[in-house]
């Protein structure tokens, strides 16, 4: 009788001991499997991060040259184009950009080809949301050439209005002429173009001051 107790035992350790390996097995299997997908998000975010930053090079490398010609032609420093273009359009994601070609935000002058839109301003210390009229245009040069064309001949009721901008011999100078003369009513604009033209070194492209 004592052997039958004995071996009863046995054989209940034993179906113990096989239940806490296949416990076991299932957990290792759970974290493996949780393990597995983790590492397969980390790649696709990866990827898709490494995606976007190839995206944003390549728009870069597709403004620089005309952005040197508008330099060239109007004295707008190359940099300070590509960072306001880079800024007004959100990496050319915006409404106003994707569907309008208009990379600067600029306004559209009576008879002009347009578009109502939504926008912020920076007014008495707060951001508030208006319906702004926009220009419209059929390709980004045309945008990018009214942008130096403006900056270049002022307003219409100030021609002189951005003359410290075209003065400027370096984008840093430039970039607080644009806030001063009035461009923007952002008042850290400077700093964010500043900041974008030294993230993506933007300056290589800048024509050298005469």
């Amino acid at each position: 009788m004592v052997k039958r107790k004995k071996r009863r035992r046995k054989k209940k350790g034993f179906r113990l001991n096989l239940g806490m390996w296949i416990s076991t097995i299932v957990i290792l299997a759970i974290i493996a499997t949780f393990w597995s997908k983790t590492i397969i998000y980390d790649k696709q975010s990866n990827q898709s991060q490494d995606e976007v930053y190839q995206q944003k090079i390549a728009w870069i490398n597709e403004l620089a040259p005309y952005a040197r010609k508008m330099q060239e032609k109007y004295g707008v420093v190359a940099s300070i184009s590509i960072a306001q273009a880079i800024l007004e359009s959100d990496w050319h994601t915006s409404t106003l950009s994707t569907q309008y070609n208009n990379l600067y935000g600029i306004k559209a002058d009576a008879g002009q080809k347009s578009i109502v839109l939504p926008t912020q301003e920076f007014q008495n210390g707060e951001w508030i949301t208006i319906q702004g009229r926009f220009a419209a245009y059929d390709s980004w040069q045309e945008s990018m050439r009214a942008h130096a064309k403006l900056l270049y001949h002022g307003t219409s009721w100030n021609a002189a209005q951005y003359q410290h901008v075209l003065e400027s011999k370096d984008y840093q100078t430039a970039a607080k002429a644009l806030t001063e003369d009035g461009y923007a009513t952002d008042p850290t604009y400077a700093q964010k173009l500043i900041s974008i033209i030294e993230t993506w070194h933007l300056s290589r492209f800048d024509l050298q001051q005469k």
